[in-house]
């Protein structure tokens, strides 16, 4: 079986924790800031995480990944094959 390729586009906007979880930015920071408050501004720099289930179909995009596990329903990680 061939090798899946990697979604660049994901692979640029998301990265993995150690846990499992799917990290993203924020959007709505690139232009048009000056109506924005400054506490909206500040809120916006700080990344968020992923749902679980759109973290499922982003492992998928992303597969070789170092840091990529699934997290098992328990809580417990196990590796992805």
């Amino acid at each position: 079986m061939p090798k899946q390729k990697t979604h660049r586009a994901s692979a640029k906007r998301f990265s993995f924790t150690k846990t499992g979880k799917v990290k993203r930015a924020k959007a709505f920071k690139k232009h048009i800031l000056t109506k924005k408050s400054a506490n909206r501004k500040r809120r916006l720099r700080k990344g968020g995480f992923v749902s679980a289930v759109e973290a499922k179909t982003i492992r998928k995009l992303v597969p070789y990944n170092r840091k990529h596990k699934e997290v098992a329903k328990d809580g417990k990680s196990k590796a992805s094959s």
